[in-house]
Order: C-alpha cells, then sequence, then structure tokens
C-alpha cells in the first residue's frame, strides 16, 4: 500500500522579472487571476486533492503572503459591522495558520535548491510540489487526479502535457518506455533537451508527487542545466529503484510565469463565473470587433 501524500511544497521565491514593474515590490504569486492570488489557487488545489500541511519555500520580501494567509483583524472588523457577510467568508477561507510553514531560499539556485529546503519539514514521507505559475482549469483538480494515479501505481508521479518538438528546450522531457493515452511509464527525463536529442515531446508541468529519496540526490548540491540545482536530476537519480510515470491530466493548462498565459488565465477562469461571464464575454466582443 502507498503511503498517503499529506504535505505539499510550494517554492515561491523567484523574482518575477517578467512583471516588471507589477513584481517590484509586490511577490509575483501574489498576482491576482480575477480576484484571488496565483498562491491561493495551488493552495486550494492542493487542500482539494487531500494535502495536510503545506510550506512555501519564500525569498526576501515575500512577506505579503504570510500575511495573506493571516487573519486581518481590522479588516474583518469592519466586514462584520458593516454586516458583509460574504466578503468576511472570503477573507477567512484560508488554512489553519498551524498548516502552513514558511522557509527562506536564501541562494537562487534552482528548483532543486528549493525543494531541497524543505527536506526537514518533508522527514521520510511522499510529498507532493506545486508552482503557482502553472494553473490547470479542470473539473477535478490536477493534483487530485495525479493523486489517484499515485494510488494506483505509487512512485514518482509528475503531470505531463505534448509540447511542440522545438520547445523541447524549455522543458523537462520524459523518455518513455510504455504509454497508455492516459499514464506513461518513464525510463527517463531530461532537462531541457534540444529539439534534435529529446526522448519525446512529453513535458513536465509545474506539478510534482515525489518519494523522499530525491533527497538523496538533492543533499549532494550538484548543479545541472543552466548552472541550477534541477529537481529533475534528483528525479532521475532514482529511477533504479523508484517507479516514475507522467499523467496526462485532464484540464487546460495556463503558464502564468508569462505575461500573455497570465491574462488567458485570467479571461478563462472569468469565463468560468457566473457573476460575470456574461459581461466577459461581451467586453470581448467588443474589443475583437
Amino acid at each position: 500500500m502507498n503511503k498517503p501524500v499529506r504535505k505539499a511544497v510550494l517554492p515561491v521565491a523567484g523574482l518575477g522579472t517578467r512583471f516588471l514593474p507589477a513584481t517590484k515590490c509586490m511577490p509575483k504569486e501574489m498576482l491576482p487571476v480575477v480576484d484571488k492570488p496565483l498562491i491561493q489557487y495551488a493552495i486550494e488545489e492542493a487542500e482539494a486533492a487531500g494535502i495536510e500541511k503545506f510550506i512555501l519555500i519564500t525569498g526576501r520580501g515575500k512577506n505579503l503572503m504570510e500575511d495573506h494567509f493571516d487573519h486581518a483583524f481590522e479588516l474583518e472588523r469592519i466586514l462584520e459591522k458593516r454586516g458583509k457577510k460574504a466578503e468576511l467568508e472570503l477573507v477567512q477561507q484560508f488554512p489553519e495558520p498551524s498548516m502552513i510553514q514558511y522557509t527562506r531560499q536564501q541562494q537562487a539556485l534552482g528548483l532543486g535548491h528549493a525543494v531541497w529546503c524543505a527536506k526537514d519539514f518533508v522527514h521520510d514521507e511522499p510529498f507532493a510540489v506545486l508552482l503557482p505559475d502553472d494553473m490547470v482549469l479542470a473539473e477535478k483538480g490536477c493534483l487530485a487526479q495525479m493523486m489517484d494515479a499515485y494510488n494506483e501505481v505509487g512512485g514518482n508521479i509528475v503531470a505531463v502535457t505534448e509540447v511542440p518538438r522545438e520547445q523541447t528546450n524549455r522543458y523537462g522531457i520524459l523518455d518513455i518506455e510504455s504509454d497508455d493515452g492516459k499514464l506513461a511509464k518513464a525510463t527517463g527525463l531530461v532537462e531541457k533537451p534540444d529539439p534534435a536529442d529529446a526522448p519525446s515531446t512529453l513535458s513536465i508541468i509545474g506539478r510534482y508527487i515525489l518519494q523522499p529519496d530525491v533527497f538523496e540526490h538533492l543533499d549532494k548540491q550538484i548543479a545541472g542545466a543552466g548552472g541550477e540545482i534541477q529537481l529533475t536530476d534528483a528525479i532521475a537519480a532514482t529511477l533504479d529503484r523508484v517507479p516514475f510515470h507522467g499523467l496526462r491530466y485532464e484540464g487546460t493548462r495556463y503558464d502564468c510565469g508569462s505575461k500573455s498565459g497570465f491574462i488567458a488565465a485570467n479571461v478563462a477562469y472569468a469565463l468560468e463565473r457566473p457573476d460575470m461571464a456574461d459581461d466577459v464575454r461581451a467586453a470581448l466582443k467588443d474589443i475583437l470587433d
């Protein structure tokens, strides 16, 4: 029986330089999609998948995220006094303080290093990693879909999607042994390979379920592609003893690390909202006509 996945690691120490000047003082993870910041969507997706404890790997200038998941007593008091019950519920719908921890990644040494910073939090349990930049609009959350697959096959699981071959040098790419169209068993993976050398076009997005074995490699602090400590290298180092699969999730992924992807996510999520879909659709029509 596979050990349950109760913990999630959210690396959020990046500078968000592609969104300057908006991110000069505000963490990119606090940029709103409609009316919720990116980090909140990630936390809610993880909670819906059964995650019980979270650790955010932060950096300097990221205190706003801690404030966001804390009580705002003055605001809550004003909303309560004015009888704004719906708004009050919105600002109180957060995990209990004991469920969220924070630690700093003091050097920007890559995603693998950020995950390594959570080693003491994870201990010897399987854990999830969610990158808030990646949003998946789906009826059932992406991580919940991965949990279903994990309960079947165990091991390490990543969410994957097909990319054009000329874009393989932007992603971690799986080397496939077998594939049933939904779950692909992998024998390897390569970080940002040249298109001519890519073993497939199946790329990893920002969702992982990992066994603690990855810390054996991360402890070595070995730099990989781009001179950074790569999480994919740590996964590859466990392939001789830990099963590895890529799940083709159901839903639409939006890369909110890019400006165009962020705008597209705002439109898509707004169109899912009954309270504003008609107005947004009409506004889009006016813009496009």
